[in-house]
């Protein structure tokens, strides 16, 4: 059997004055521009996926084939099969033809998925506009356009105000969704998603900076599946991101058994979102400017695990809270960190590797939907956020081999000496 290649360890990782000395220069107007501009897009496409999040499964249950939980998760999950299937090809592509036409081709898709489930009245065709949505899967090629637009030491800077603009969607989703419901009907929410893909369109075209024409990828697609740093990376989004979505099968539930009704769980999850940007911002500093990446990330993850047992056991509206703050702590910074550190193992093929760690991305938001829904409806709430442990413990198994990504200036080495 061939061995895993792994992005070897630069020499001067071993000074500890390498390791620990900040940089300290600011982000270029274009740098700033590239990264709010692309960050909006995702914000723009996100706040539309995030809508339907607090309210589907409830309403879903109202529709004449909507009585099957496992059907409900299906329809939760199919957006993230969908793009598993494409994060590859159109990363790939992005990589030859440029970034900025298959965004906007995947936008259109999106908005094209959203009117298909805006004009259906079943769970089925619900289903069916939204796997047209994921088939828009443009993830890899806008957090490549990031890393072409962006210098690596402010990197995973910008990938922050991603995953900020990300939260903060998520926030803003929680707050108007049950209201929007209520006032437009989930009709009138996927309509809604199709204004904010157009928007999304006009972003990409007229307020993304240029980026450098595509060149010939020097690093192996067989090397960036092979690659062991890689690897971990990509375990590590699908089991962020599977746990995520299951465990939001179970907790607006937790909440309302607390008594808070549906339309009044912004009033926990608002505070608990914004607080958690405030908390991430220490680990970040300590893994970015100090070095401190590996034992951010694991203890990042360790947290996410503690979090899940600590949900399988919780009662009551206030510790369901201060749990839920712990998870987006740990969340977010995870959220920023991983595709950063994609783009520093791969920097010569970082379209194709964003690709594949979206593709598993996409896998995780699919699996967590079905197999959370199964566990739901076969053995119950805890049930879900134990096999949501046992996913993450794994994950930090995994993870705790791994190396200092390469130093600033060498990313990709090991694809150009290859």
């Amino acid at each position: 059997m061939p061995s895993i290649p792994s992005s070897p360890q630069p020499a001067n990782l071993a000074d500890p004055a390498a390791q620990t000395a900040p940089v300290r220069d600011r982000m270029t107007k274009s740098e700033l521009r590239a990264s709010l501009s692309l960050a909006s897009i995702f914000a723009l496409r996100m706040l539309g996926l995030f809508l339907i999040l607090p309210v589907f499964a409830e309403y879903a249950r109202g529709l004449p084939d909507g009585h099957d939980a496992q059907r409900i998760g299906l329809a939760m999950g199919i957006y993230g099969l969908m793009q598993a299937f494409l994060h590859i090809p159109l990363g790939w592509l992005s990589d030859r033809v440029g970034r900025k036409p298959v965004m906007v081709a995947g936008l259109l898709l999106f908005v094209a998925g959203a009117l298909v489930a805006a004009f259906s009245d079943t769970l089925a065709g619900i289903t069916i506009g939204r796997a047209m949505q994921g088939m828009g899967a443009i993830s890899a090629a806008i957090t490549a356009c990031i890393a072409d637009l962006t210098r690596e030491r402010h990197r995973t800077k910008a990938m922050a105000m991603v995953g900020g603009s990300i939260g903060l969607t998520f926030a803003l989703s929680l707050v108007i969704a049950s209201p929007l419901l209520k006032s437009i009907g989930m009709s009138g929410i996927f309509w809604l998603m199709a204004v904010l893909g157009v928007l999304a369109i006009g972003v990409t075209l007229f307020l993304v900076p240029a980026p450098p024409p595509p060149h010939p990828v020097r690093m192996p697609f067989r090397q960036v599946l092979l690659n062991a740093d890689l690897i971990r990376m990509n375990v590590g989004v699908l089991a962020l991101h599977a746990s995520q979505v299951a465990m939001f099968m179970v907790v607006p539930a937790m909440l309302a058994d607390a008594g808070m009704p549906l339309d009044q769980h912004w009033k926990v999850y608002l505070p608990v979102v914004l607080v958690s940007f405030v908390l991430m911002l220490g680990p970040m500093m300590a893994a970015e400017r100090y070095g401190r990446v590996r034992p951010v990330l694991l203890a990042s993850v360790a947290l996410m695990t503690v979090v899940q047992l600590m949900f399988a056991a919780v009662q009551g509206l206030w510790p369901i809270a201060g749990v839920l703050l712990l998870f987006f702590v740990a969340f977010n910074v995870l959220e920023a960190m991983q595709p950063s550190l994609v783009s520093r193992y791969a920097a010569a093929g970082r379209g194709a590797a964003l690709g594949v760690y979206n593709t598993t991305q996409a896998m995780g938001l699919f699996l967590g939907g079905v197999v959370g829904g199964w566990l739901l409806k076969h053995e119950g709430r805890s049930a879900v956020f134990l096999g949501c442990a046992a996913v993450l413990v794994l994950w930090l198994i995994i993870a705790w081999s791994m190396k200092a990504p390469p130093a600033r200036g060498q990313e990709g080495a090991s694809a150009v000496a290859g």
